[in-house]
């Protein structure tokens, strides 16, 4: 049994990741979500109709902050889909079509299931390698850091191998996989 104190921190990658899924948000769906809040909470309060019932007035409020946060948060998922289907290489034009189209959000759910994975570029030919690749199968080049022993993915900041214990700094790899090494 692990301990809490014994665990290595795992959640410093995810909290990258998620940072840089929110620099994906176009400028424009930032500004837009925001005046479309704020439009719609002054549609929502532009004052009380002369047949609304006494006590509605938290429903009323309640109903205008959800609204007004639907609204703001469909468009920078809107935004968001833009950008990231360019990254992927896939049909823009299609998939915010869809999503702009199809309602509740549905035409989203149906992107994040069937998006492509994010392609990378080999530093060495320029060939597309799916995300995870160790090597680049064209040219044999190491894009990423590899245990000696086992032949796993190791992190680049890594003095032993996770998996099967072996010394990472023995296996005498390229240098520039070695930048931030002690030794």
């Amino acid at each position: 049994m692990t301990m809490p104190w014994n665990r290595q921190r795992s959640d410093s990658k995810a909290e990258q990741d998620y940072g840089d899924s929110l620099k994906l948000l176009p400028l424009w769906s930032i500004i837009l979500a925001i005046l479309l809040f704020v439009g719609s909470q002054y549609f929502f309060d532009s004052g009380p109709p002369p047949h609304r019932r006494p006590g509605s007035l938290p429903m009323h409020l309640i109903m205008g902050y959800m609204t007004s946060a639907a609204l703001a948060s469909y468009v920078l998922l809107i935004g968001y889909v833009s950008r990231d289907v360019r990254r992927r290489n896939m049909q823009a034009a299609l998939w915010i079509l869809l999503t702009v189209v199809i309602p509740g959000g549905i035409g989203a759910v149906v992107y994040f299931l069937l998006r492509q994975p994010v392609l990378l570029r080999c530093p060495s030919c320029n060939t597309e390698l799916a995300a995870g690749l160790h090597f680049c199968p064209q040219c044999r080049f190491q894009v990423a850091p590899v245990c000696g022993q086992c032949f796993r993915g190791v992190q680049i900041t890594d003095a032993y191998c996770p998996r099967c214990g072996h010394k990472v700094s023995e296996d005498g790899g390229p240098a520039r996989l070695h930048a931030y090494s002690d030794n």
